[in-house]
C-alpha cells in the first residue's frame, strides 16, 4: 500500500534525525549518557525502524509494537531519573529529592513521552494517510469503534506497564542508596 511506504520513508527520515540526539544532548549540555543507554537507544532505533518499518515487523511477528512499546518506556523511565540525577547535581541547585519524587518525576516524563508519541501517530495517520494506530487490518480492512482505539490503548498500557516496572526498580534502588548513605552517616 502507498501509505505504508509512506510511513517508511517518514520513519527513516525520522530516525536519521533522532540517530543524533544522544550525541547533540552531550555536546550541547554537558550531559554524559551512560554507554549502555546510548546502546540501547540505538537498539531500539535499529528494531523500529529498519525491523519494524523496512522489514515490516510490525505485521510478521506477533506483538512486536508492545514489545518495542514496553522497551521504550524503560528506556524513557531511565532517562527520567537520568536527567533528575543531571539537575540534582548541577553546581546552581542544591536540592535534596526523595526518592519518591524522583520515582514519580520518571513515572511522569515517561508516560508524557509515551502519550505525545500516541498524539505524532495520530497526526501522521491523520495528514499523511498512513496507519500508523492500526486502524486498518493488513489486507485494508477498516477497523471501527472499539476495534480501532484497540492499538492505541494497548500502546498507552504497555508504556504505563514498562515504566511502573523500570520506575518501580529505580525507587527500590534510590531507597537502598538513600540507607546506605544514612548508615554511612551514622
Amino acid at each position: 500500500m502507498k501509505s505504508d511506504y509512506v510511513l517508511m520513508v517518514l520513519q527513516c527520515l525520522v530516525g536519521m534525525i533522532v540517530i543524533f540526539i544522544p550525541y547533540r544532548v552531550e555536546k550541547m549540555y554537558g550531559i554524559d549518557i551512560p554507554d549502555l543507554m546510548e546502546i540501547l537507544y540505538f537498539i531500539f532505533l535499529f528494531c523500529a525502524i529498519y525491523l519494524g518499518e523496512v522489514q515490516n515487523f510490525y505485521y510478521k511477528i506477533p506483538f512486536w509494537d508492545m514489545i518495542l512499546h514496553g522497551f521504550s518506556a524503560g528506556m524513557l523511565s531511565a532517562l527520567g531519573f537520568l536527567i533528575v540525577d543531571f539537575i540534582s547535581r548541577s553546581e546552581r541547585t542544591e536540592v535534596y529529592l526523595s526518592p519518591f519524587f524522583v520515582s514519580l518525576f520518571a513515572f511522569c516524563f515517561a508516560t508524557t513521552c509515551g502519550v505525545l508519541w500516541e498524539v505524532y501517530e495520530y497526526l501522521a495517520d491523520h495528514f499523511l494517510q498512513t496507519n500508523m494506530q492500526k486502524f486498518m487490518t493488513a489486507d485494508g480492512k477498516i477497523l471501527a469503534g472499539h476495534e480501532a482505539l484497540g492499538d492505541t490503548m494497548k500502546d498507552i498500557m504497555v508504556n504505563l506497564l514498562g515504566t511502573l516496572i523500570v520506575v518501580a526498580i529505580g525507587y527500590l534502588h534510590l531507597k537502598k542508596q538513600e540507607k546506605r548513605k544514612s548508615r554511612l552517616l551514622t
